[in-house]
């Protein structure tokens, strides 16, 4: 099986639909609707009435199935009586590798893919080869649509219906729905949660927070609940594809700051500060790339940020099979190279990117002998595998 996981409204379903009209013979079942519910109650094999319009394997496509309560099971079931006559694809916006509801695990049985909002570099469309990349990650060849489609993301975020409308007006419209309403109810279907609206008010706190090293002791305190709450209602943010968090770099680092994650949003936009959100929308194009470069099978990435006691800071660092790979620094207009950049360059020995909101900037030069870059994001980030 494939499952095709990803934030809510970033596309899934209709992607789903193109594969499935790709299909001589198909069925997408969607657990949302009731009455397909009472069907796979009824018959757990209705897929079988969908008559065959040629010898080829039809697809089923299971839509939200993960809020069924016996969800894997069925899963499993279905899959080992009939993997060898259809193809399955699984869709849900909870995490399908890591969301526990009992049952049998389906180890072996599905790979794991992810469909985020829009990026720019899959709007721009010129991704470089992963050869490319490995070799020279500095490297990168300009595209003059980048600029434009950096605004349009700032502005209206890269989920596909504020995106594609491209009015400030039905971004707002959208968010405020999906804030209020689609979060809640996921948050109360899906996490077993009591104090639904208390994890909603946690979210919307959350975009001041973004950029900086979570205190969780700090959002107990103003929300009058215990530690441990924050935690597991973070998780469940975490797991909803509402938010990503990212833990600190120690290896090699004299006073390392410890544990403590920094938290960014999947809808960046309605974060105040610009230059927290120039540095979110960075995170979301990294969070991507590497995310996509797991799943192809390139390596085993992670993206973490360095912080010392100093509070000397790099907002990322790239790792693969936990050997740093690049440094990135998110500074919305400082064409200066700054400083705990070239610290942390010359302690890990790795490339180094600087990456600034104001358009038209290319510098390249050598910290010693390490490699620097400081572009403008969206010319750079256009160009990720």
């Amino acid at each position: 099986m494939v499952f095709l996981a990803g934030p809510r409204q970033s596309g899934k379903t209709t992607l789903a639909q193109t594969i499935a009209a790709g299909f001589k013979t198909s069925t997408i079942f969607n657990w949302d609707y009731p009455e397909n519910k009472r069907v796979l109650i009824k018959k757990p094999d209705f897929f079988k009435e969908t008559p065959r319009q040629s010898p080829e394997e039809p697809l089923v496509v299971f839509d939200e199935i993960h809020k069924f309560r016996g969800w894997k099971n069925y899963l499993k079931g279905t899959f080992d009586h009939f993997h060898s006559d259809y193809r399955f694809l699984v869709l849900g916006s909870g995490r399908l590798n890591v969301y526990r509801k009992g049952g049998d695990s389906l180890a072996g049985r599905y790979g794991l893919m992810s469909l985020w909002p829009f990026t720019v570099s899959e709007l721009v469309n010129r991704r470089r080869s992963w050869e490319e990349f490995r070799k020279d990650p500095l490297a990168f060849t300009p595209d003059p649509s980048a600029g434009a489609h950096w605004d349009s993301l700032e502005r209206l975020s890269g989920f596909p219906e504020p995106y594609l409308s491209g009015r400030i007006e039905d971004y707002r419209r959208w968010s405020q729905a999906y804030h209020q309403q689609l979060v809640r109810e996921d948050i109360r279907d899906l996490s077993g949660i009591r104090e639904v609206e208390l994890a909603a008010t946690l979210f919307a706190l959350l975009p001041s927070r973004v950029s900086s090293p979570l205190a969780l002791q700090n959002l107990a305190e103003d929300l009058q609940v215990s530690h441990t709450a924050i935690r597991s209602w973070l998780d469940v943010l975490e797991s909803l594809y509402l938010i990503f968090r990212l833990k600190p770099w120690s290896k090699k680092i004299s006073r390392s700051l410890g544990q403590q994650k920094k938290l960014y949003l999947m809808d960046y936009v309605q974060i105040a500060s610009e230059d927290a959100r120039f540095e979110n929308m960075v995170a979301v194009e990294l969070w991507r790339a590497i995310h996509s470069w797991n799943e192809w099978g390139w390596g085993s990435f992670e993206l973490r940020y360095l912080r010392n006691t100093d509070k000397e800071e790099v907002d990322f660092l790239i790792t693969n099979q936990h050997v740093p790979f690049l440094l990135v620094e998110s500074i919305l207009n400082d064409e200066q190279l700054a400083a705990p950049l070239r610290k942390f360059q010359t302690l890990l020995h790795v490339p180094a990117i600087q990456l600034v909101r104001k358009p038209g900037v290319w510098r390249q030069f050598a910290n010693g002998t390490h490699p620097v870059l400081i572009v403008t994001a969206a010319d750079w980030l256009s160009g990720l595998p």
